[in-house]
């Protein structure tokens, strides 16, 4: 991330040239999905989330999340090309997290409403617009001094309450909230899935690209992977207990049997050059 203006410029210059980069309107991106996605939210909850209003807030959401996610994509291309590096080929492309979630936003965009869509992006928008107004927007607008009797070449200490309070609110939250968008993305496959059983509009297709987006997250999140060990674990309590038919197990077992069938048969390490792909928290 790159780093605040120069505190020696006034107040209006910094905030200028602050605006004018590339990371501003990523910010502002994430900014306007938060405030799209409270808005949608109180159509949702007052049952009107099929009104005008409700659906220009639904779609501006994913317009904004494909703004934020393609201005990602594009700096890490840019920064490729500045280095030189090798063609990372279709497989290594996919399983770049910025790119499926570019991929979803730009698919949700144009598919039937699914409220339960907007809630993984919106968590995502509250610890990235956090943590930019702690880095930089504070900053520029309240630089930090180096400290009395400090050499001149000594870093600046930030003794914002604001900023401190919003670092401790990221590093106390940050991994409960990324369990919670996993298990969100899990709860919306079965929401995709009832669809696709009662043949609602584009529901195969939904259902066919999410299971690709959700098996490759599983691949490269440790926050997916134990909230499906979970969701076993919960369910195989529910099978075991006195009472349940042995029909309902025999089922689970064949469920269970082909998910770990599918998972080997769609192990995108085997394919990418014979190296796993990196495992990441989000």
């Amino acid at each position: 991330m790159a780093p605040p203006p120069s505190a020696n410029l006034p107040l209006g210059e910094r905030m200028l040239a602050l605006a004018k980069t590339l990371q501003f309107a990523w910010f502002s991106g994430h900014l306007v999905l938060l405030l799209c996605i409270v808005q949608y939210s109180i159509a949702f909850l007052t049952f009107n989330s099929a009104s005008r209003w409700a659906r220009f807030n639904y779609r501006t959401a994913f317009v904004s999340a494909a703004m934020t996610y393609g201005i990602v994509v594009y700096k890490t291309w840019r920064a490729r090309q500045k280095v030189g590096a090798k063609n990372i080929g279709a497989l290594g492309l996919l399983a770049d997290e910025n790119v499926q979630y570019l991929g979803m936003s730009l698919l949700w965009l144009a598919a039937p409403q699914y409220s339960l869509a907007v809630l993984p992006y919106g968590i995502y928008s509250v610890f990235h617009v956090a943590t930019y107004t702690r880095n930089n927007v504070i900053p520029t607008i309240q630089p930090s001094k180096p400290p009395a009797g400090a050499s001149p070449g000594a870093k600046p200490q930030s003794n914002s309450p604001i900023a401190e309070a919003i670092g401790n609110f990221v590093k106390r939250y940050y991994d409960a909230s990324m369990s919670i968008v996993s298990g969100l993305e899990i709860f919306l496959w079965f929401r995709l899935f009832l669809a696709a059983i009662l043949f609602k509009k584009f529901s195969w297709i939904l259902i066919t690209v999410y299971t690709v987006f959700l098996r490759t997250r599983y691949a490269q999140s440790s926050h997916v992977q134990e909230s499906f060990r979970e969701l076993e674990s919960r369910v195989d309590s529910l099978v075991s207990a006195q009472g349940t038919p042995p029909a309902a197990r025999t089922v689970w077992d064949a469920l269970k049997t082909g998910v770990y069938q599918f998972h080997e048969a769609t192990d995108i390490s085997k394919y990418a050059n014979g190296s796993a792909v990196p495992k990441k928290t989000h």
